[in-house]
């Protein structure tokens, strides 16, 4: 690390001294060298000022936006990518990740983490990295931002970007260097949306209008999309109004079959004896098998609603007040279905046939049928009211004080929540008395599946009740107050020196979700686990899934029938002796930072640049669960949960444990770009700097789960959080060539490294903590002592990791009417200093050194190929973006139901590592211009109708076996077709 800092530090003063020498020169020369440096401090103040104020430039076509955005990548002092919004209405973008996609160096991905992807662009990240790692801000500052999906609610910084249409944008700029100036908590970069302002609107009215519709081709449904937005302003400017709404609905179906994770066979099993397997030992590897491979169909109505108000104020004309508000709503109620084979706990007990086993995976086997026993299990999962959202409220002043002293004021609020107020959940067992198969083929196809019999008829005699599971009021919400103050102050004549920006920023965060209940059956009702029951409806609807033809249609009942079924035999209750109170899923952060910064711009005849440093400071309180006392700040026990009784001699209940850090680090940032021939069109840039980004909130906070041991002197495990993590510090360097030839015109290409200190990835420590088995053992230990055992626990924890990578980018106009962009971004990256999670045969190891792994996020080839015309009447634009396959993280598996004889754990591995096959999108976008006011567009979204593919990869955890399927989703096409009005 101390290398790191002293490269670091070497490469700024380096620079540093470069402008100091550049300075002394100017000093030096002649009159006429005097007034190019003066003229060249100009040309970058009218620049800067051109950056910030793009929205007052009136462009007519994509032809004039794009000519735009490109001079303001070439004048900014940092490393920028920019798309305007005359850009964002002709490309096929319905939010603004969408926007950003055909830009070098961006990622994108279409869910959060393990829940799969769907049919709509959901986070972004720059250069190979995790999206946490990329801050996205709004006009400079932070949103807060919900999930709707239950289990992405558990706490990443990065932002859903399905919540903020493209509409509300007048540009979007993604530095991919940094500034002492910017916001930190961007390792590898910062997305900043830039909202319109009324007062940069040309005519004292404005009105615009959208509307319109959109068909999915899965579910065969068209719903309505509307924008709308009024602007007014006086004739002086000095006051201006600006509203905006939408209103946009969207229904989705996705196709799929997941296997729920692998399981490997246990020592001593009939299935174990049956194929000849050995026993565990040490070095001995498994053999491996699916979970739950079946057939899945997800589907959704999505109702975005919201919009925004902007008061712009010029009472002087040296004073400009600003209050800005926003606000996102989605709702996304959905019910999924999930028809499986029940392997998980059937191989190890069954009577196996025409099995094949491959690379240590039981790659197809057949299972003999049984009477009274079920082969299949089936989740029925209704989600109402499931929602999330996005708002702010800034008060905004700007004042120039003097001729060469401005300052910025900034007041804000923001909040996101991730709501899922019920889960109507009904688990069958299926498949009594049958027989069922399966087989692999290969890494990229799903799995053939068969479970007997007709599975699209409703037959009682074959279906009991297995479970009623699910958690219900969850309210996940993600909020921060803030104030700024930022100045700069020009110099008239200070040679190099072109001015000095400085600030403070303070702000507290809160995240947290505190309430979850964990319904379980109504053992007071007349419930039936046995087939034969005449509880259940018998009317009944199917569905087919091309991804699982081998079961053929399969049935299910109506969200309202799961509805009434789960008023009648769950429990729900949040209090009492049968309360379901669950305090696994609860947690709460509050973070405040504070943050000073100084930066000097500079800039000679042939160069400009900037060097600062931004101070940091940051005080974590970070509360999560136990079952006993793990922090010496806590309160409790509570006695409110039936995880978690109290005895009456006060033993037992749960805690809240609360751990407080405390971390101050200065980062150094420094941009220097050089023109290296006369006319200014080829550019040189080299960038230097450290960046901090603190570490999600779901691997802070979170529940310790424990699984004791009930052998004195045996090792148990566990699964939870570390709040002992470090923020993520990043040393960076960048360097890019770029040469502007033509008004719409670039060839660059540019190279970067990152060198990750405090990363992190999943590894196993050795913790003592209270034996709750042991200790309340009335029978072994009537007195209550405590009892200690060791564990291992599989948690996040810190390492280190590098990544390096390539940007190429052309934009090439064609004639007058036609061009095309070609953007490759290579990016290689790993971790080192991790330890495996299991052993190759399954079982938990302890503290083994994991050697390289990938990063998060982390895809080595990503490309963009567009091409687009355009007339006065006629526009149309194709894209096709790809990225190949990237590691999406530790994918949590249920616990399977039989353990291992040998070692008394579940012999489902509870974390394996996960992974999305690459993946291209083909989009289009249409337009016709009747005349000034009326004109219609039309877009084309996955017309390739990809098929999202993931697996995981045993190896990565240390288990014995490589790449094996795990998922596959396919989510149809949708066309948005729209009149737009204009006034």
């Amino acid at each position: 690390m101390n290398y790191r800092k002293t490269l670091l530090a070497a490469s700024i003063i380096t620079g540093l001294c470069v402008s100091g020498t550049l300075f002394a020169q100017d000093s030096d020369q002649a009159s006429s060298s005097t007034s190019a440096t003066s003229q060249s401090k100009l040309d970058q103040a009218k620049a800067r000022q051109q950056a910030k104020t793009l929205g007052t430039v009136m462009v007519t076509g994509l032809r004039e936006s794009q000519a735009l955005s490109l001079d303001t990548k070439k004048d900014a002092d940092s490393h920028v990518e920019v798309v305007s919004a005359v850009d964002i209405g002709k490309l096929p973008a319905k939010n603004v990740a969408d926007t950003i996609a055909q830009l070098p160096g961006v990622n994108i991905s279409d869910a959060a983490g393990s829940e799969g992807g769907f049919d709509e662009a959901d986070r972004a990240s720059l250069r190979g990295s995790a999206p946490s790692l990329t801050l996205t801000t709004v006009d400079g500052h932070n949103i807060g931002s919900g999930d709707w999906f239950i289990t992405g609610g558990g706490g990443t910084r990065s932002v859903s970007y399905a919540m903020l249409p493209s509409e509300i944008v007048s540009q979007v700029v993604v530095h991919k260097t940094s500034e002492a100036s910017l916001l930190e908590g961007g390792a590898a970069g910062t997305i900043d949306i830039i909202t319109r302002k009324p007062l940069e609107f040309s005519k004292p009215f404005s009105a615009e209008a959208s509307v319109g519709g959109v068909y999915s081709s899965l579910p065969g449904t068209t719903k309505p999309q509307f924008n709308g937005l009024v602007n007014w302003k006086n004739d002086d400017n000095t006051f201006g109004i600006l509203a905006q709404g939408f209103y946009e609905v969207r229904e989705l179906q996705r196709d799929g079959q997941e296997m729920l994770g692998y399981s490997y066979i246990p020592t001593g099993s009939a299935a174990a004896t049956q194929l000849g397997l050995p026993n565990h030992a040490s070095g001995s590897t498994g053999v491996f098998y699916p979970n739950l491979p079946g057939s899945v169909l997800f589907t959704q109505e999505r109702k975005r609603k919201g919009g925004s108000i902007d008061l712009e104020w010029k009472p002087l004309d040296n004073l400009t007040f600003n209050l800005d508000g926003f606000y996102s709503h989605m709702d996304a109620s959905d019910y999924n279905r999930n028809y499986m084979l029940r392997l998980r706990d059937r191989v190890p007990t069954s009577t196996l046939s025409n099995y094949t086993i491959d690379g240590n995976i039981l790659t197809g086997a057949t299972l003999a049928g049984a009477p009274g026993l079920s082969q299949g299990i089936y989740d029925m999962i209704s989600r109402p009211g499931e929602s999330e959202s996005s708002q702010y409220f800034t008060l905004n002043a700007d004042w120039q004080a003097t001729r060469n002293l401005n300052f910025k004021f900034q007041l804000g609020t923001t909040k996101g929540t991730g709501n899922t107020p019920v889960q109507d959940i009904m688990e069958m067992d299926t498949g009594y008395g049958e027989s069922s198969s399966y087989s692999m083929h290969g890494l990229n196809s799903p799995l053939g599946v068969s479970l007997g019999g007709n599975n699209g008829v409703y037959n009682p005699a074959t279906v009991g009740l297995d479970w009623i599971f699910g958690d219900q009021g969850i309210h996940v919400v993600d909020k921060e107050n803030w104030f700024t103050a930022d100045g700069e102050y020009d110099f008239d004549d200070a040679g190099a020196l072109s001015s000095l920006q400085f600030g403070i920023r303070d702000s507290r965060h809160t995240h947290d979700s505190l309430f979850a209940i964990s319904q379980g059956p109504n053992w007071a009702s007349a419930i039936n686990f046995s087939p034969n029951s005449t509880l259940w409806p018998a009317s009944t609807q199917s569905y087919t899934n091309p991804l699982a033809s081998g079961l053929g249609s399969v049935w299910y009942w109506t969200p309202a029938q799961l509805a009434q079924l789960d008023a009648t035999y769950a429990n729900r209750a949040s209090s009492g002796p049968a309360s379901r109170f669950y305090p696994n899923d609860i947690y709460q952060m509050t973070e405040t930072n504070k943050a000073a910064y100084l930066q000097v711009n500079f800039a000679g005849t042939n160069w400009s640049g900037n060097a600062g440093v931004r101070l940091v400071g940051t005080n974590e309180d970070i509360g999560y669960t136990a079952g006993s006392i793990q922090e010496p700040d806590n309160t409790g026990p509570y006695c409110n949960s039936p995880w978690y009784p109290c005895g009456t001699d006060g033993s037992g209940g749960w805690y809240w444990n609360f751990y407080k850090a405390h971390y101050t680090k200065a980062l150094p940032s420094f941009n220097l770009k050089f023109n290296l021939n006369d006319d200014g069109s080829l550019l040189a840039r080299f960038a230097a700097s450290q960046t901090l980004t603190r570490q999600d909130y779901g691997q802070l906070a979170g529940f310790l789960t424990l699984s004791d041991p009930e052998v004195a002197g045996s090792m148990g495990a566990g699964l939870g959080p570390n709040p002992e993590l470090k923020p993520l510090v990043s040393t960076n360097f960048d360097a890019s060539l770029e040469w502007y030839f033509a008004p719409r015109g670039l060839l660059s290409a540019s190279v970067y490294a990152m060198d990750l200190n405090n990363y992190y990835d999943y590894g196993t420590v050795t913790r003592t903590y209270l034996n709750s088995y042991l200790t309340f053992n009335q029978t072994n230990n009537p007195t209550g002592a405590p009892i200690y055992s060791q564990y291992l626990i599989s948690q996040p924890v810190n390492v280190n990791g590098t990544l390096k990578g390539v940007e190429l980018n052309w934009v090439q106009p064609i004639g007058e009417h036609f061009g095309t962009q070609v953007s490759y971004t290579y990016a290689n990256g790993h971790s080192s200093g991790g330890t495996y999670l299991y052993n190759a045969d399954g079982t938990f190891a302890n503290n083994v050194a994991a050697g390289s792994r990938p990063l998060y996020g982390t895809s080595k080839s990503t490309a963009n190929v567009s091409a687009f015309y355009e007339d006065k009447h006629w526009n149309a634009r194709i894209n096709y973006t790809y990225r190949s396959s990237f590691y999406d993280g530790m994918m949590p598996v249920q616990a399977g139901t039989l353990s291992n004889a040998v070692t008394g754990q579940s012999n489902t591995m509870p974390l394996l590592p996960y992974y999305q096959a690459g993946t291209g999108y083909l989009s289009l976008s249409a337009g016709y211009t009747l005349n000034d006011h009326v004109s219609f567009s039309f877009d084309a979204m996955n017309l390739n109708n990809p098929k999202l593919h993931y697996y995981v990869y045993g190896y990565q955890a240390g288990l014995g076996f490589g790449k094996a399927p795990e998922a596959f989703y396919q989510n149809g096409r949708q066309y948005y077709l729209s009149v737009n009005f204009k006034l």
